[in-house]
């Protein structure tokens, strides 16, 4: 690989000079990049020859377009035979936010500035902050998906990312990601009381059942009457309905599981299986018709009414960070918890810690098989925080104190 200066003369007289890095890709061809600065040349000449090396290195005149590996990316999604909506999603992506802007660029082309100014220009655009992040995670997947299959050499979005985590904990100042927290995504006990004491109609049995097995909001409403077992007090998760309405096996092998249920759980199961709306696919929690409930109609007339009617609400904030007014100026109030997750994650941090109840806090092992975790690490990611610590200064004194005594 070698590094020269060209210098030519203009059609107009003009003299002219860059420098050309010349060398020998990884499928033996010659290649030819030229620069207007050495500094730059030299920078190429230097990456290009370790990626040779490794055989990772795609040339620009070989380097595919961000569309055309979009379009490798769905269909790889497509034959791993992924979720319908995870696919629908990626494709709506590609097609409204990816392509429009930088469909027509080469992947070798983009880098973590690149990048950057992509997500610039979808905040221009109008788009959510929300809304860029999930689309620039969707870029770095495709990107990945081009990194397998040699169509480039680097995944800007993940370099863009490892820059600005900077510090050890994920931030360049070295602070800490944020952690759940009890009372802003975890509902406190006397929150769940009164959720629990307010929650009416068909949408009591669900909200209880969610409270107190942590189901995923997908496997309650896939949940059928033949995987609950009355006798024996558990629930048994084996299927699960995604949001289009399809059931389907649960979301990984650790997904399948059994949960024992609360005496609260069982009664209330009991008294609504008389009342609960028959259909085809026999489910515990159906529409008024027997077929699967939308996540959207769980949400608003189940979670959010007992939350607004009991005040567990805040006050709603707009894209810009400000407070939302009614027409008479009185800031706009919704309910406090809009996700099923955040039930989920009440049920969690119950099991963790219901010696303050009385009850008996579960290790963190039984913590990830109740929750359906695909490893502990997840869980101890996600909820490790919550476990009591035993550590404390006096214990560690008067450790030190035995030994040494």
């Amino acid at each position: 690989m070698s590094v020269r200066k060209r210098k030519w003369t203009t059609g107009k007289g003009h003299a002219r000079e860059a420098w050309v890095v010349d060398y020998v890709d990884g499928k033996k061809t010659r290649r030819l990049k030229t620069f207007t600065k050495k500094k730059d040349a030299d920078a190429f000449a230097a990456t290009a020859s370790v990626e040779v090396r490794k055989g990772t290195h795609v040339a620009d005149s070989a380097s595919v377009t961000v569309k055309e590996a979009g379009d490798n990316w769905i269909a790889t999604a497509r034959a791993a035979d992924l979720e319908r909506a995870t696919i629908a999603q990626y494709q709506q992506h590609l097609d409204y936010h990816i392509e429009p802007f930088i469909g027509g660029a080469r992947l070798s082309q983009l880098s973590a500035p690149a990048v950057r100014a992509f997500e610039d220009r979808l905040r221009q655009e109008g788009r959510s902050k929300a809304m860029i992040g999930k689309v620039i995670r969707s870029l770095g997947s495709l990107l990945a998906d081009a990194q397998e299959q040699g169509l480039v050499a680097h995944n800007a979005v993940r370099e863009l990312s490892r820059r600005r985590r900077g510090g050890k904990n994920g931030h360049a100042d070295g602070r800490q990601k944020g952690k759940l927290e009890v009372g802003v995504d975890i509902p406190t006990n006397g929150e769940i009381k009164t959720i629990v004491h307010n929650v009416e109609g068909p949408w009591r049995p669900l909200i209880v059942t969610a409270i107190f097995s942590g189901l995923r909001a997908s496997e309650l409403r896939g949940l059928a009457w033949d995987n609950v077992d009355f006798e024996k007090g558990v629930v048994r998760v084996r299927q699960r309905a995604d949001r289009y309405k399809q059931i389907g096996p649960p979301k990984s092998k650790a997904s399948s599981r059994d949960v024992p249920l609360s005496p609260l759980t069982l009664n209330t199961l009991r008294e609504w299986k008389l009342k609960c709306p028959k259909g085809d696919l026999d489910l515990v929690f159906p529409n008024g018709k027997g077929n699967v409930e939308s996540l959207a109609n769980i949400i608003n007339r189940g979670l959010a009414p007992p939350q607004i009617k009991a005040g567990i609400t805040i006050t709603r904030i707009d894209e810009e960070g400000a407070p939302v007014l009614d027409e008479n100026g009185s800031p706009v109030m919704i309910a406090k918890y809009r996700g099923m997750h955040a039930l989920r994650h009440f049920y969690a941090s119950w099991c963790i810690n219901r010696k303050e109840d009385g009850g008996i806090g579960l290790p963190p092992k039984m913590v990830q098989e109740r929750l359906g975790h695909s490893s502990i690490t997840m869980t101890m990611d996600v909820y490790g925080h919550l476990f009591p610590s035993d550590d404390n200064a006096k214990e560690l004194a008067a450790a030190e104190h035995a030994l040494l005594a």
